[in-house]
């Protein structure tokens, strides 16, 4: 794919760039390379300050940052200007908080003294996608740089002013050249960058395809990866629900981000005594949503990132019906400029159909029906995948049964499934291992070194 910014709502050509050549790749890893040895031993309250700086940054300039965003990838604006405020309340939580995380731990044992000690361990390679163009890479780089480690960022290639941009940022915030460095590259060069050993570990947000890839380089290399691959979220409403708010919540959980999330709510599992009522409501507030210009502050769905989005998702619709999966409403791609596709729920669905077993990222809801809370969660657990899940119930057992039995890496009750910097994020199964936020994101990338003396 080239390096370029498309505007999906227009498909007019932002931008395009150059891929950077091997010399200038070589570069950049001397660059961070040099800047750790100067970065891992700045005191923490310098770092700190740094990192608050970029905080007041990504406050001041998120107008420009949100309509940045949306000109690349077709959030719709608001969600985009959020997520500048959303990174800035990470570099602070990050600032405010790193040297608590990373302070030695006395662990009493035989010898006069023993602790762990957690120190940075080097350049660290993040390979981040498109759908949230700055809270991914923020996630990552707050946490790593507080730690003392350096980054460098492979984005998506369809969102490269906005890597550029977050380079641009983290300078301006004060951090050394090097500290943190963007990458115009295609994804045919990670394997090599991966395998230089001044690369010590990486983090991969994106499908399970590339994060295979990356995984296997890093176990190569012997080297430390963390992966946030895809998911395919249950969303279950169960008798006891507020049904009204299940039901606004459910859109708001698979349309945001124009239904582009790797936690939006995918499998919509509701208890038959219920399951009327709610397919009439969801089916009627799918059809309400204002589809049009991300721009636009009516805009409540914009256009898929890519054209070839809504081609692989028009695919596996189309596959799931010709197996037998019944469409409510939508089920095709819009006739108009830009690359948008239809509010879409899906019922009756086989299992030997990508709706079933598949991501499928775009707003396309897919609704099953079930006999009680059991058949709720054996369906909610069968998929590879195992990134969140929401529970609608104020049934106590109930909510028990969902956090002690759905096989995921996070379980919200009565809530839609979102990150949040204090809690830690990242699935199970195939939807990847390792955690980022909260205190587990940044002891990920730490030598975790045991010390004891005599």
């Amino acid at each position: 794919m080239a390096i370029a910014s498309i505007n999906p709502a227009t498909g007019e050509v932002l931008r395009t760039f150059e891929p950077l050549s091997d010399p200038q790749i070589e570069e950049k890893l001397q660059r961070a390379t040099a800047a750790f040895t100067k970065h891992r031993v700045l005191p923490f309250k310098d770092r700190a300050a740094k990192m608050r700086k970029a905080a007041e940054i990504l406050e001041n300039e998120k107008e420009a940052l949100g309509r940045l965003m949306t000109a690349e990838m077709g959030k719709p604006l608001q969600s985009a200007i959020d997520e500048a405020v959303k990174c800035a309340w990470a570099c602070r939580y990050y600032a405010e908080n790193a040297e608590r995380f990373l302070a030695d731990e006395i662990v009493e044992t035989t010898a006069s003294k023993s602790y762990i000690r957690y120190q940075p361990i080097g350049a660290i390679l993040a390979v981040m996608p498109w759908n949230y163009p700055f809270w991914q890479v923020v996630r990552f780089v707050a946490p790593a740089l507080m730690a003392g480690n350096v980054g460098l960022l492979k984005h998506a290639s369809n969102v490269p002013q906005s890597a550029m941009k977050l380079e641009e940022l983290f300078l301006a915030a004060g951090f050394a050249e090097g500290v943190f460095q963007t990458l115009l590259i295609g994804s045919n060069k990670v394997d090599r960058i991966l395998s230089d050993p001044r690369i010590v570990a990486a983090t991969l947000t994106g499908s399970e395809g590339a994060g295979i890839q990356v995984g296997v380089s890093a176990a190569r290399n012997i080297k430390k990866v963390v992966l946030e691959l895809g998911g395919s979220d249950p969303f279950i409403v169960m008798p006891s629900a507020n049904i009204d708010e299940a039901v606004s919540t459910a859109v708001k959980a698979r349309i945001g981000n124009n239904g582009q999330s790797c936690i939006a709510a995918k499998r919509f599992i509701v208890d038959e005594k219920i399951a009327d009522e709610f397919e009439k409501k969801f089916v009627s507030r799918m059809e309400a949503l204002k589809v049009g210009d991300p721009f636009d502050p009516a805009t409540e769905l914009g256009p898929l990132a890519t054209p070839d989005g809504v081609k692989d998702l028009d695919r596996d619709v189309q596959k799931s019906v010709q197996a037998g999966a019944r469409i409510l409403t939508g089920g095709k791609p819009l006739d108009r400029a830009g690359s948008f596709y239809a509010p879409t729920i899906l019922t009756d669905i086989p299992k030997d159909s990508p709706a079933y077993h598949e991501e499928l990222f775009g707003p396309v809801a897919c609704l099953f029906r079930v006999k009680n809370i059991d058949e709720a969660i054996r369906l909610a657990n069968d998929t590879r995948f195992g990134l969140g899940a929401s529970a609608w119930t104020n049934d106590e057992k109930e909510r028990e049964q969902f956090i002690n039995d759905l096989e995921a890496g996070m379980v919200f009750i009565n809530r839609m499934v979102a990150s949040d910097p204090r809690l830690p994020f990242g699935g199970v199964k195939q939807s990847g291992h390792g955690r980022e936020l909260g205190p587990f994101g940044i002891r990920e990338f730490t030598n975790i070194k045991t010390v004891s003396i005599q």
